[in-house]
């Protein structure tokens, strides 16, 4: 009498001749995964995959390798989307820009605000309650009939490009994703505690707050530093130059706070880089900026 035909665990009605050596399971060509010794089953490489550690990158963040700057590339077109739109309905910069506290009236124009309103003039910005404006001004541009026009968003998504990449492949998505929001932010705060009355747009904030990032992290890594330094020199000569035509305080609280992220990420002790201490960090940053916003509102609109 002939011995009954083994067949696949996994496929019953195809034959099987060769085990999984961790399981001992017959498997067909199909459910077969080359190993270091013989041959695994499906399940058995997954249950192995699922073993092992993931390898994190110095900042706590998954180790990112030769992955595609997905967040990067997101970022650039949501900023060139937001440049679409404006240029579409020219009243998006209005709407949506970086703007602490002003008068307007019925016509569209603007007086300054020192803690009081008047008949027909109604308070528009952060003061009134409009807290989006902190992160919608940075995914808006100057106009193209401004002085500097497209090229304020050619120029920025330029230096996104350069400097995205190399950060996000650093810290990984998430935390890539969460310092350029909190540097974007901080920007925004430093404009509303310094000039209220001033409307800023664009991803400059974001983007300096990358720079002083790429910096912490070149010197926590130890690499070669005059090249990064001469680097950050042109960043700061920028921004001093740039002040004449641009939001300085944009520019100066996105790097104060891409810096402070990056330097807590980066020099934390080794037991406090892990996901749930950095997200508690992160909200404390967020609940600080918070709290700023909201002392600097009281402040303009006199209700201390």
């Amino acid at each position: 009498m002939e011995a009954a035909a083994t067949t696949c665990y996994r496929h019953p009605s195809q034959e099987a001749y060769v085990r999984c050596t961790r399981c001992d399971r017959y498997i067909c060509p199909d459910c077969m995964r080359e190993a270091s010794v013989g041959h695994h089953c499906v399940e058995c490489v997954k249950e192995g995959q699922r073993s092992v550690r993931q390898a994190r990158s110095l900042f706590g963040g998954a180790a990112a390798g030769a992955a595609a700057p997905v967040v990067t590339y997101v970022l650039m077109a949501l900023n060139i989307v937001a440049y679409v739109v404006e240029v579409v309905r020219s009243e998006t910069v209005d709407r949506f820009g970086m703007l602490g506290a002003v008068l307007v009236d019925g016509s569209g124009g603007q007086y300054y605000y020192k803690g009081e309103t008047y008949p027909g003039l109604e308070l528009t910005g952060v003061a009134d309650g409009e807290w989006y404006r902190l992160l919608t001004g940075a995914f808006l541009h100057l106009p193209p009939d401004a002085s500097f026009g497209v090229m304020h968003l050619v120029f920025n998504m330029f230096a996104l490009w350069n400097l995205g990449r190399m950060v996000e492949d650093q810290l990984g998505r998430a935390r890539y994703l969460a310092l350029y929001l909190l540097s974007a932010v901080g920007g925004s705060v430093l404009v509303y505690l310094v000039s209220p009355e001033t409307t800023a747009v664009g991803a400059s904030g974001a983007i300096f707050g990358l720079a002083a990032s790429f910096y912490v992290i070149n010197r926590r890594l130890g690499r070669d530093m005059p090249p990064v330094n001469r680097f950050m020199a042109g960043f700061l000569l920028w921004m001093v130059v740039s002040a004449a035509f641009t939001s300085w305080e944009g520019h100066l609280g996105g790097l104060l706070t891409g810096g402070l992220v990056t330097y807590g990420l980066a020099y934390a002790p080794a037991r406090l880089r892990t996901s749930a201490t950095q997200l508690a960090g992160g909200v404390v940053l967020v609940v600080l900026l918070a709290a700023v916003v909201a002392l600097r509102t009281a402040a303009l609109t006199g209700t201390v």
